[in-house]
């Protein structure tokens, strides 16, 4: 009887020590979801409102304790999990967000998305951009890509999103390296297409050579002086992005090469990023990536593009195709720039001069998602 008091009192000890390591863990875990969750927001920002969705704005932690800004709309009457659009953005410090009254081409195409019956949608804004913390003018590449990465994972906590139907949409630089969000196997089983917008897949010093020979042909060089103007190009963005060389010291060394250089009087940023996220641009193998990729894929390139290369599209949808065949489409766009914008000439798109949206290339994007919901329904 002693032996069975003392057993009884040695598991009610132990059971006294799990109880407490449980609501210690417990109050870790909620603790750190409060954490996670009291990113503010200014009070006179405006919030996105559509009719019969729920918009709700959540904190993802990086994992350099950053808190990001996650916008999620769902459809309130919803009913079990729903597929999600998860959007991966663009190069350029510009926020997700798309409030009321919004002229931006992508925010129209995401007020569109958001209120597309049978999806939910998830964006991110990087890392310095609208409510996230962090300087988005010092952020490299890797930190950027470890965010989305973080907010990919987080899905699988939200009982209305099915994790296992992922739909990436990637813009601009998000389109090329929209295969790297899923950093793993199992998370790329979880991904059920993707839809590339103004993306790229060759290196980024292949880019960098294509769209100043675009630009320089815009700024109405004559052929010869675009031609050497990529002589001095070329030399530039090797002992930049290869050879990794400060900038400041290129330009030093050769002066008319200050010329060439996009940002005049900056030799710290391009188009408003660190020099470093670039050279891991560089370091990246985006036609690796797209060609491990097997489920349905849409394409899409503007006619009036001149920052990113038709080719890279036909490319990416060639690669997917390889490993699939019929399952990735290219498409170019009509009268349209680099991510939705409406121009009527490339002198147009150039310059800046956007035209009214085109709900066109909103219904190019929802007619895709709505042919995987009939295949998923088959």
């Amino acid at each position: 009887m002693r032996k069975l008091a003392e057993k009884f009192l040695t598991n009610a000890t132990r059971s006294a020590a799990w109880f407490k390591m449980i609501r210690f863990l417990g109050l870790f875990v909620v603790t750190q979801i409060l954490t996670a969750a009291d990113l503010p927001r200014a009070a006179d920002k405006p919030s996105e409102s559509y009719p019969g969705v729920d918009v709700i704005y959540e904190t993802v932690m990086a994992p350099n304790r950053q808190k990001l800004r996650a916008i999620i709309t769902k459809p309130h009457e919803v009913t079990g999990k729903l597929p999600v659009i998860f959007v991966a953005g663009w190069l350029s410090c510009d926020s997700v967000e798309a409030p009321k009254g919004t002229t931006d081409a992508s925010g129209k195409v995401f007020q569109g998305l958001a209120q597309m019956p049978g999806y939910c949608t998830f964006r991110i804004d990087k890392p310095g951009v609208g409510d996230s913390e962090g300087d988005c003018a010092k952020t490299d590449f890797e930190t950027e890509l470890a965010g989305y990465r973080a907010a990919f994972r987080s899905l699988e906590h939200y009982d209305f999103i099915d994790p296992h139907q992922i739909y990436i949409l990637g813009i601009s630089n998000g389109g090329g390296f929209a295969p790297l969000v899923p950093e793993n196997d199992t998370e790329q089983g979880q991904v059920a297409g993707y839809i590339v917008v103004g993306g790229w897949v060759k290196t980024w010093f292949e880019h960098m050579l294509e769209i100043e020979r675009r630009r320089f042909t815009l700024m109405k060089k004559s052929p010869g002086e675009v031609n050497n103007r990529m002589k001095e190009a070329t030399n530039l963005y090797h002992e930049w992005l290869i050879k990794h060389r400060p900038i400041s010291d290129i330009l030093e060394v050769d002066p008319k090469l200050v010329e060439i250089w996009p940002e005049t009087g900056d030799n710290e940023h391009l188009y408003g990023r660190p020099l470093a996220f670039y050279q891991q641009l560089q370091e990246l193998n985006l036609a690796a990536a797209w060609s491990r990729i097997k489920v349905p894929t849409l394409v899409l390139h503007g006619e009036y593009d001149w920052i990113m290369s038709r080719e890279d599209h036909e490319m990416i949808a060639k690669m997917v195709n390889a490993n699939n065949p019929g399952a990735a489409r290219f498409a170019e766009l009509p009268a349209t720039g680099h991510t939705f914008q409406h121009y009527l000439s490339m002198s147009d798109a150039f310059a800046g001069k956007q035209g009214a949206f085109d709900p066109a290339v909103l219904r190019v994007l929802t007619d895709w998602f709505k042919e995987r919901q009939k295949t998923a329904v088959k």
